[in-house]
């Protein structure tokens, strides 16, 4: 048997997000976590950048990127030491001993190579950086699918939605019928607002 209540349907989880609510965390996604891949080939390019900023040995690089994208990505050995050898093939990285361990840097070369690289330098990390949130100033400002008049309301919408979600997944049958009568008092309010009509 499995553990958990099961997430939400697809459909409900994107309306949420569409009307700006909260995202409702990776165990309740309707589809399970979902951790951003790196491509291939990023891995050289996150040993390059990272090295433009400070010299340090494999481990270091490793714990390093990990730290970078949130623990979204931590490479194995086996991917960075090869390619840190293949980086001193090439002539972009060198190392040096110091104390016993040995330090990793990047060579006039290499920084030459991340200088005239930037997109790729930053298309490495792109994967795990968090979501745009400038999304939700453009639902503040209009309503649904975009028609005018939203006036800050679609974001509220959302969290109301979530926080729904959240009852009707964990909360006990006596907030479950508590939040029934809420949503019926709420509904008859939102039909009396329209039925007054604007303010003189």
């Amino acid at each position: 048997m499995g553990r958990g209540r099961p997430g939400p349907p697809p459909w409900i989880h994107d309306l949420i997000r569409q009307f700006g609510g909260p995202a409702l965390g990776p165990e309740q996604h309707p589809r399970g976590p979902r951790r951003p891949r790196a491509r291939r080939g990023d891995v050289r390019a996150a040993i390059l950048d990272v090295l433009a900023g400070n010299e340090m040995n494999g481990y270091q690089l490793i714990q390093e990127i990990a730290e970078r994208t949130g623990g979204g990505w931590k490479p194995s050995p086996g991917s960075v030491y090869p390619t840190i050898q293949q980086l001193e093939d090439e002539g972009l990285v060198e190392g040096r001993d110091a104390e016993g361990r040995r330090l990793l840097r990047l060579t006039d070369e290499g920084r030459r190579y991340v200088e005239e690289h930037p997109d790729e330098m930053g298309a490495t990390w792109a994967p795990f950086e968090p979501e745009d949130d400038a999304a939700p100033d453009d639902r503040a400002s209009h309503g649904f699918s975009g028609t005018p008049g939203g006036d800050g309301l679609m974001p509220v919408v959302g969290q109301v939605m979530g926080a729904m979600w959240q009852v009707v997944t964990t909360g006990t049958a006596q907030q479950r019928a508590e939040a029934r009568d809420i949503l019926s008092e709420t509904r008859r309010r939102l039909y009396q607002l329209l039925a007054d009509g604007d303010p003189e």
